[in-house]
């Protein structure tokens, strides 16, 4: 809405200085463009059933069978803001990213206990020995929820460390080794 009406605003201000067609096509330009990728923006929803993410957004939606991965990857996207995401992979054109922490400075923001736990326990439900490994360190944040931990104990924290240590920034896959040595 904020959006619409800074186009309104824009579009009356140069119509006092120019003919109304090219009034009109500022406004559309200042204020449809960014009110129709709000619109789009909030029609992106990644939701998991059983097993199966699904990732649906404006116009297409995807699915992944997590008892049947390809692939599984965290990737970690360290800058001022922070990020954890899985990438997981169902080996034809399934690719799902699913965000699961959010850090900047000293505080974050991390996925809900309850989601973290049915992800946590659709991962292990996987062959793959990576979604095990994912699964653990999903657990193994979650204990450090439950008795308070900070952010410095908390695995999903020290993947950033881990990734801003080795000074693979901006982005970085971490390794199954790093995985694995999250857990401890």
């Amino acid at each position: 809405m904020l959006a619409v009406l800074a186009g309104l605003i824009v579009g009356a201000v140069v119509w006092l200085v120019a003919p109304w067609w090219v009034a009109a096509l500022i406004a559309a330009v200042v204020g449809l463009a960014p009110a129709l990728g709000a619109f789009a923006a909030t029609k992106r929803h990644i939701r998991l059933d059983g097993t199966v993410i699904t990732a649906s957004g404006l116009f297409r939606s995807r699915r992944v069978e997590l008892e049947h991965l390809a692939g599984i990857e965290l990737l970690v996207r360290a800058a001022r803001v922070s990020q954890v995401i899985v990438r997981v992979n169902d080996g034809s054109h399934g690719l799902i990213l699913v965000p699961v922490a959010l850090y900047s400075g000293e505080g974050g923001r991390e996925l809900d206990i309850v989601a973290l736990r049915k992800l946590a326990d659709a991962f292990a439900s996987s062959e793959l020995a990576s979604a095990a490994a994912i699964s653990s360190v999903f657990v193994e944040q979650l204990r450090a929820e439950a008795r308070g931990a900070g952010l410095g104990e908390r695995p999903l924290y020290r993947a950033v460390e881990l990734a801003r240590a080795a000074g693979r920034v901006p982005q970085t896959t971490l390794t199954d080794h790093e995985v694995a040595s999250l857990v401890e």
